[in-house]
């Protein structure tokens, strides 16, 4: 519980074994006893009390340490709602953080980030923003902004002192300068995107060449139908998996062939446009099979694509080997497998591993973005520097040029959440789990 009054309700649900008043219990201590209802035990119960400010909201705090079980928690949170506290909404102890004042808005985001973390580096990255280190760069680079604002206000206020010319150059360093700051911070979403979100890898082939299997050994369980029929999959199976620390989103798509069957057309044209999205395609061939019009028009799909060639079925008759001519200068990915017997998949983690290696990502010295939201006002910051640079290029008035450097200031506090609406702050903490 969280709030002026959730002592006063403790009080009246919690029988500490050493009765003290609540103005002597010292904050970050922990209380042995029972809680009660007209004197009955629900369950034997340590309390943990943290006093305002310091705490995680900055308001008096309690937790109550019980049992578990769901009978009993669940008499406890009763007893609790009936003694006059209310329901936490998602996220709301992280909101509380935020509107008193203890975090900022990226710091508040990235508790979720280290929450939902699927990878060592990307909960790394959750812990780096959370001790506030992409505030304190934003902080830097609208300092620098500030430094130069001040000359801008002297300019407009005291007009009889010729100074435009001194502000105007002085403006555009500047500029230069957070513009170099900036576009670092929005290439590193690049990388940002795959610690968060994974590779977006499509595996696509003909119907029966295997891919339903190859999912089935990465995930190393029975992900997908696998049958002698072609055309099993239907719609596009998807699942996380972390190989040697790299976070793969995978696809299992329909199989690429001329289909009669409206559903399995309407597949299939999914699996083209998920292949033109993806990160890293592997497409999957049946070596035990020379290659068809359709294997061809699937080899016209990963023309310029990262790409990863499977050869699947080495335990059957070869009619298909690495060598065919219709491979040369797709990729020099090309690995023999049987998916069937698990022989190569070995092959196909350290080819994957090779293709992305995110220990060049040095999460430890670098400062990475991983939120789309902070990305998008970076790339916002840098267009209102450029407007600004064409202002001032166009001899404009230094009120006008004031205009669009107040825009950076704002895009970047909104980063933090010095501007930002109530509606935003909203949206982002819906996305939290109750009790955060």
């Amino acid at each position: 519980m969280s709030g002026k009054e959730c002592f006063k309700i403790l009080e009246k649900i919690f029988n500490p074994k050493k009765e003290e008043d609540i103005e002597d219990i010292k904050g970050y201590s922990i209380k042995y006893g029972n809680i009660v209802e007209n004197d009955i035990i629900i369950d034997e119960v340590l309390v943990s009390y943290f006093k305002a400010p310091k705490s995680y909201t900055t308001e008096n705090m309690c937790e109550i340490n019980s049992h578990g079980g769901n009978i009993v928690m669940k008499k406890i949170l009763e007893l609790c709602l009936k003694n006059g506290a209310e329901l936490a909404e998602p996220g709301e102890f992280t909101k509380r953080a935020f509107l008193n004042g203890r975090i900022d808005l990226a710091q508040a985001e990235s508790v979720i980030d280290v929450i939902n973390a699927k990878s060592e580096k990307e909960a790394k990255a959750g812990i780096k923003q959370l001790e506030g280190d992409l505030s304190k760069e934003i902080s830097a680079i609208k300092q620098d902004i500030l430094d130069v604002m001040v000359n801008i206000e002297v300019s407009i206020d005291y007009p009889e002192y010729d100074v435009g010319d001194v502000t105007n150059t002085q403006v555009l360093d500047m500029l230069e300068r957070v513009e170099g700051k900036l576009k670092k911070l929005e290439k590193s979403f690049d990388n940002g995107k795959i610690i968060k979100e994974g590779i977006k890898t499509a595996i696509i082939g003909k119907p029966n060449a295997g891919k339903s299997s190859l999912l089935n050994r990465i995930l190393k369980e029975d992900r997908a139908i696998v049958t002698e029929y072609a055309g099993t999959t239907r719609d596009t199976i998807e699942e996380f998996v972390n190989i040697n620390g790299i976070p793969l989103k995978l696809i299992d798509t329909a199989g690429i062939r001329n289909a009669e069957d409206e559903v399995e057309k309407i597949g299939i044209q999914k699996s083209k446009e998920i292949a033109k999205e993806a990160d890293l395609i592997i497409a999957i061939f049946d070596a035990s099979k020379i290659l068809s019009e359709e294997d061809k028009k699937i080899l016209e799909i990963i023309k310029g694509k990262k790409a990863i060639i499977i050869l699947n079925k080495i335990d059957l008759d070869r009619k298909l080997k690495k060598e065919d001519e219709n491979f040369k200068g797709l990729t020099d990915s090309i690995i023999e497998i049987s998916a069937l017997n698990n022989i190569g998949i070995d092959k196909v983690y350290a080819e994957i591993t090779k293709l992305f290696d995110l220990n060049e990502i040095n999460i430890d010295n670098d400062l990475v973005i991983t939120n789309i939201r902070h990305k998008n006002l970076i790339s916002k910051s840098i267009e209102s520097i450029n407007k600004t640079r064409e202002i001032i290029n166009e001899k404009m008035p230094i009120d006008l040029v004031a205009v669009y450097i107040k825009e950076i200031l704002e895009d970047l506090g909104n980063i933090t959440g010095e501007f930002v609406t109530e509606d935003i702050i909203n949206e982002i903490f819906s996305k939290f789990c109750l009790g955060k």
